[in-house]
């Protein structure tokens, strides 16, 4: 890691929005805007090049799902620019219009304000990890016949989901299906972003049914995350080869899916979750009630999913008035809380729940009632603040960037280059630092998918598969 003089101003320009929202901090309108507007400033300067050179062996269509890209734009983006609706409610706006007889919470107010500074604090961290590591071209240690990808990308994916459903069915191993049947919906949707304009029947069929299977799960599955993945990727492997096409219909696509998703998921939940109705039937309920704008419940509404659901600034605000006033920063224990997370359950049957653990600073901080049956896991960002403050949200979001791409330039390393590497291993294997959760959740799947990795590879190169540069 070599830092040159030049690039080091630079990268402290990314901190400059912080800097300044701080400043003018006894203005909390203001400073909300400084550092919000400050994250779209961070996705230009890196985005564009400006910061540091982005990496010139592939054209930037043919290159987003590397870290400086699709990890930037999904976890910073969900991070530090989802809060303006939370911050127009605050303001006393509901629906987009200012209702007169609201009182605006001027401690509310800058408690925001302060949050959003720090997403900003941990925005401008992040990618100086990303950047200060990335080190394009990688050179390969090993390759793989072009001619074969289309057909190992099906194979991946064909494989990998029963491996997957067979750890399901071992106790103590299930953290591997979830790795394993991350990767083989990559895999099948890259496959057939590669079946489609190199016009393979067979494989673009199959690859068809696998898509829409999974897509299906994801509409069971009573999560927004999964269905919206679903669709952004397939638009992302498609989109160097139709460019048009994926911009004029996956755009509007996910802008409906946004709209329409808060009521689908609420009416699903309240059916299946219940016991009502089976599955089939409460999606069958939940899309009906989803077209026909059925967001009778405020609480639930449109509305209330943008302020409350969509961004999970409440939260931190919550985590903040109480760290370190009433609940003294965890320093340490959160890392260690990790580590023993990182044992398989299979070789430690009585470990304590990771969940309950997780669970303790949400009650201890008072963002939920220990008597209440709800989950609340804080976000990694909230954590690195629980364990220090600013520091140590600068200190942990840089190290979540440095670590992202050192992954993804090790994939690449290993798997003979981009496809494989990262559009493959890295996106499947590693997805969940796409949004990154809290310390003991996230360690425990990047150590562990990280040694999946090391496994396919061997695996890839036993059966000469992957050959030796």
């Amino acid at each position: 890691m070599i830092v040159n003089r030049p690039l080091a101003i630079r990268l402290s320009g990314l901190f400059l929005p912080f800097l300044l929202s701080l400043l003018f901090k006894s203005d909390p309108v203001l400073s909300y805007f400084i550092a919000w507007l400050g994250s779209f400033l961070i996705f230009f300067l890196t985005l564009s090049g400006w910061v540091k050179s982005l990496p010139d062996d592939r054209s930037i269509a043919e290159q987003l799902m590397r870290p400086i890209f699709l990890v930037q734009i999904i976890f910073a983006g969900y991070m530090a620019c989802t809060s303006i609706f939370y911050f127009m409610d605050v303001m006393g706006y509901q629906n987009f219009v200012r209702l007169n007889y609201v009182l605006i919470d001027q401690e509310r107010l800058q408690l925001t304000a302060q949050c959003q500074r720090y997403y900003c604090l941990g925005h401008a961290a992040f990618v100086t990890g990303i950047l200060v590591f990335m080190d394009y071209p990688v050179k390969k240690k090993y390759y793989i016949d072009k001619q074969k990808l289309a057909n190992l990308l099906m194979m991946f994916a064909v494989i990998s989901f029963p491996v997957s459903v067979l750890f399901l069915r071992i106790p103590g191993l299930s953290q591997f299906y979830f790795q394993l049947n991350s990767l083989s919906f990559i895999a099948g949707t890259l496959a057939l972003a590669f079946a489609i304009p190199l016009k393979k029947i067979g494989n673009t069929l199959i690859c068809l049914s696998f898509y829409f299977f999974n897509f299906y799960q994801a509409l069971l599955s009573g999560f927004k995350e999964p269905i919206i993945v679903s669709v952004l990727v397939l638009g992302v492997f498609l989109y160097p080869n139709y460019k048009k096409a994926v911009a004029f219909t996956f755009v509007p696509l996910l802008l409906l899916l946004f709209m329409f998703l808060p009521t689908y998921n609420r009416i699903f939940r309240q059916n299946a979750w219940s016991g009502e109705t089976n599955a089939d039937e409460a999606s069958q309920l939940a899309l009906d009630a989803a077209l026909n704008n059925d967001s009778s419940d405020d609480d639930n509404s449109n509305w209330g999913f943008l302020a409350f659901r969509l961004s999970e600034i409440d939260m931190f605000t919550k985590f903040v008035q109480s760290t370190p006033k009433q609940v003294d920063y965890y320093y340490f224990d959160l890392l260690k809380q990790s580590g023993t997370a990182l044992i398989p359950r299979i070789f430690w049957p009585s470990k304590p729940s990771t969940e309950d653990l997780i669970m303790e600073r949400v009650y201890d901080a008072g963002v939920v009632n220990r008597a209440s049956n709800v989950s609340a896991k804080p976000a990694f960002i909230v954590d690195a603040y629980l364990s220090g403050g600013a520091l140590g949200i600068f200190l942990c979001l840089f190290a979540y960037g440095a670590i992202a791409q050192s992954i993804a330039l090790k994939a690449e390393k290993l798997f003979g280059g981009y496809i494989l590497g990262t559009a493959l291993i890295f996106s499947g294997l590693f997805q969940i630092m796409w949004r990154g959760i809290s310390f003991e959740f996230l360690i425990n799947s990047v150590f562990w998918s990280f040694i999946s990795m090391l496994a396919i590879h061997k695996i890839l190169t036993v059966t000469n598969i992957l050959e030796e540069v």
